[in-house]
C-alpha cells in the first residue's frame, strides 16, 4: 500500500506538483539566448549521478509531485540517459515523465524514450530557415532537428509540442510559418518570451523583445484564436488557444500556447521547482533562492528521510514572484542551460 504523501505547499499556499530536473548543463548547440559561445561547464564529478537523480525524483514523488520534466542543457547527450528514463518512468505515483530537448538526438533515441516510459516531448524549434537556425544555435543543423521531430511523431508519444523563443529582427517574421508547420505535423506549439538569464553579448534584450501579445496579433491576421480553459495544474505556464479559419484542415487539433514571464506574469499559479544538474534545488526561475541537495546526498547517501525534510523546509524559501526585466545586465547571472529548462 502506498503511504500517504506529504504535500509540498509554500508559504503563499501554492502546491508544488511539478519538478523540472536537469540531466546535464552541457549541450550540442549554443543558442544565443541560452548560453555563451564559449561556456565553462560544471565539472563532471559535481554533476549528480543517475542514482542520486533517481533518489531525488523518488522523494519528490513521495511528497506529491505528479509530473517530472527532464531537461538540460540537452538531456539526450548524456550517456545512457535511457536508463534514467526507465527508472524514473517506473516510479509509483508519478503520472507523467516528460522531456524538453533540442531534438538533435531524437532520430536515434525517440523509440527508446517512448519505450522507457516518456509520455510527452517538448522540442525547441525557433526557425525553419537553415541559415537562421545555424545563426541562432551557432552550431546546429536544422535537418537533424526536423528528422528528430519526424522520429518523435512516428514513435507515438502522447503529446509533442514545439517551443519557439521569438526575437525581433531575428525570427519574428516566422511565427506564422512555425504554426503552419505545427499544424502539418499535428502537434502543438508554444511561443516563449525570452528569459533574461545570464549576461549575453549576442543581442540587446530590450531591443529584440517580442511580447506574446505582439505574436498573437500576427497570428490573428491569419486565424481566429480561441482560449482553451486550462486543465490540470501540471500543464505549466502556457496559455493555450485553438485555431479556426478557412485555411485550417478539418480535424486539426494543434493548439498555440504563449509563455509570458514578462507581459503576463504567471507566478500566482506557480506549481513547480527545479533541480539543477549539480543538485541545487531552485525555488524560482527568476530568483536565486536555492538549497544544495548534493551536499546531503553525498554526506548521507540513501537517506530519504533527511532529503525529504530538506525539501519540505526549502518550500519556505520559495519567493512570491520573479521580477524580470529586459536589461542586458540581469540580476540572475546563471545562464538558461545551467537552470534546467
Amino acid at each position: 500500500m502506498t503511504q500517504a504523501r506529504t504535500q509540498l505547499i509554500d508559504k503563499f499556499g501554492r502546491k508544488v506538483s511539478y519538478l523540472r530536473m536537469s540531466v546535464t548543463d552541457r549541450c550540442d548547440f549554443r543558442c544565443v539566448y541560452c548560453m555563451d559561445e564559449e561556456m565553462t561547464f560544471v565539472p563532471r564529478d559535481q554533476i549528480l549521478t543517475f542514482e542520486e537523480m533517481h533518489l531525488v525524483a523518488e522523494v519528490f514523488v513521495d511528497l506529491g509531485v505528479s509530473k517530472i520534466r527532464l531537461s538540460g542543457g540537452e538531456p539526450l547527450i548524456r550517456g545512457n540517459v535511457l536508463s534514467l528514463c526507465e527508472s524514473m518512468g517506473a516510479l509509483d505515483g508519478l503520472d507523467e515523465l516528460v522531456m524538453t530537448t533540442n531534438g538533435s538526438q531524437l532520430p536515434r533515441l525517440a523509440p527508446g524514450l517512448k519505450a522507457a516510459g516518456l509520455k510527452r516531448l517538448n522540442i525547441s524549434l525557433d526557425t525553419l530557415n537553415p541559415a537562421k537556425f545555424k545563426d541562432l544555435t551557432r552550431v546546429g543543423d536544422i535537418n537533424k532537428v526536423l528528422a528528430g521531430i519526424d522520429a518523435a511523431c512516428e514513435a507515438g508519444f502522447e503529446k509533442i509540442k514545439l517551443n519557439a523563443v521569438v526575437l525581433k529582427g531575428r525570427n519574428d517574421t516566422e511565427v506564422v510559418d512555425l504554426v503552419e508547420y505545427a499544424i502539418c505535423k499535428g502537434i502543438d506549439i508554444s511561443f516563449i518570451e525570452e528569459m533574461p538569464l545570464g549576461a549575453i553579448t549576442e543581442h540587446n534584450r530590450e531591443e529584440v523583445f517580442c511580447s506574446s501579445d505582439e505574436i498573437k496579433t500576427m497570428l490573428e491576421m491569419h486565424w481566429t484564436l480561441k482560449p482553451v480553459q486550462q486543465g490540470k495544474a501540471s500543464d505549466g505556464p502556457s496559455q493555450y488557444y485553438t485555431l479556426s479559419g478557412a485555411c485550417i484542415p478539418e480535424g486539426t487539433t494543434t493548439r498555440v500556447g504563449f509563455i509570458s514571464p514578462h507581459s503576463h506574469n504567471f507566478c500566482g499559479d506557480c506549481n513547480r521547482v527545479r533541480v539543477t544538474a549539480e543538485g541545487r534545488l531552485l525555488l524560482c526561475l527568476g530568483n536565486e533562492h536555492s538549497v544544495d541537495l548534493r551536499e546531503g546526498l553525498r554526506r548521507y547517501p540513501g537517506d530519504k528521510e533527511r532529503l525529504k525534510t530538506t525539501i519540505i523546509q526549502a518550500m519556505d524559501l520559495k519567493p512570491e514572484r520573479h521580477e524580470f526585466d529586459h536589461s542586458n545586465t540581469p540580476d540572475i547571472v546563471r545562464f538558461m542551460n545551467m537552470t534546467g529548462g
